[in-house]
């Protein structure tokens, strides 16, 4: 990627190759389904997905593609993405691994909850 500001998420999935980009698509469209009321945007350089502020995050990197579902997001499947690299608000997908839309569909559902005041908010969501 050659640094340069980005606007929208189809500009931002055209920079990488290929496969990255097919896991990407995939991923936005799994995020839709799961968050219909939710906007688009490109926030922190990343593709973001807003509902009440801040939904999901996801965006690419040399050896993964990183799903940012907030600090709760990920605590609350840890036992389920234990066989990924997590840290208090990051998964990250290796390009050499499957990525579990399945879960992440439930992840964004979640989110989806807390954004609209049904499950339980914290301080750093």
């Amino acid at each position: 990627m050659d640094g340069a500001k980005v606007e929208s998420i189809e500009e931002y999935i055209r920079r990488f190759p290929e496969p990255v980009r097919e896991r990407m698509e995939k991923i936005r469209r799994v995020v839709a389904e799961a968050a219909p009321g939710a906007t688009e945007a490109i926030s922190y350089g990343i593709p973001t997905f807003k509902l009440n502020g801040n939904l999901v995050h996801f965006g690419a990197f040399k050896d993964h593609i990183g799903f940012f579902p907030t600090s709760s997001g990920v605590a609350a499947f840890a036992t389920e993405f234990s066989g990924y690299k997590q840290s208090r608000g990051t998964v990250q997908f290796p390009h050499t691994k499957p990525i579990p839309y399945e879960l992440v569909g439930r992840v964004v559902r979640f989110r989806v909850e807390q954004q609209l005041g049904k499950g339980k908010r914290t301080r750093s969501d």
